[in-house]
């Protein structure tokens, strides 16, 4: 029998997705992208120091472009075929992050939104939750591809979800978050009837998707939906016809 020839050249296999984290100790719940537990299949992880929730969020991760750049780059380095990242606000550097990787990125959950929007009947729009629509910027969503006009609200005014992540404490009441996210979907409704589908900026939304859509009865998009399907493109599933089985 003729064995199989196989190639090298990684240093970990098996694991496509690489993911750049945030420099955050607040808790990551199941559904999270920085819990591992969330993924139905191996990713690697790479914290990028210095890059916290406030300093991303609120100050457009200035002076942070290099390290997410290096930090990319060592994710390919062990074996990563592509990068994606923890939080939609890096949006902004998608174009330089797909440039020094050299393997595909999908920085930001944003990126979904002219997908989504083709897949709506007409009259029909995308909406987005982001975790601050104060400094989700126009910059944000055209880096992304998002429509300017496209309608936004924030968890901001919310008890719990906004605080706990950009403040990065340690202890985050679970039903409090998702009702803050729940309250923002009712809001960006009652705001824009138009809206078909909404689409979660934030990675840390993803554990309340569920409930978001038994709210709604909208298709609701996240990161998680994102970064399967690239995860898809990157490691496609081998098929077994009738004859190997």
């Amino acid at each position: 029998m003729v064995g199989r020839t196989v190639r090298g050249g990684k240093v970990v296999y098996g694991a496509a997705v690489g993911i750049l984290m945030l420099d955050a100790r607040f808790p990551r719940i199941p559904g999270d992208v920085g819990n591992a537990l969330t993924w139905p299949f191996p990713v690697h992880y790479k914290v990028v120091r210095g890059a916290s929730p406030e300093r991303v969020v609120r100050r457009r991760a200035e002076g942070l472009l290099d390290a997410f750049v290096q930090g990319a780059r060592e994710l390919v380095a062990i074996g990563a075929d592509g990068i994606t990242t923890n939080c939609g606000f890096l949006a902004l550097f998608q174009r330089e992050l797909a440039s020094a990787a050299g393997v595909p990125v999908a920085s930001s959950a944003l990126m979904q939104a002219p997908l989504i929007e083709r897949l709506l009947p007409p009259g029909r729009r995308v909406g987005i939750l982001t975790i601050s629509a104060a400094t989700l910027t126009p910059e944000h969503l055209e880096a992304a591809g998002v429509a300017p006009d496209a309608p936004v609200v924030g968890t901001e005014g919310g008890r719990e979800f906004s605080r706990v992540i950009l403040e990065d404490e340690l202890e985050m009441n679970v039903a409090a978050c998702e009702r803050d996210v729940l309250d923002a979907g009712a809001e960006l409704i009652g705001r824009h009837p138009e809206v078909g589908a909404i689409l979660l900026e934030c990675t840390n939304m993803c554990p309340h998707a569920r409930a978001l859509r038994e709210q709604t009865g909208l298709p609701i998009f996240d990161m998680v939906s994102f970064v399967t399907w690239f995860q898809g493109g990157l490691l496609p599933r081998r098929w077994h016809t009738s004859e190997e089985t």
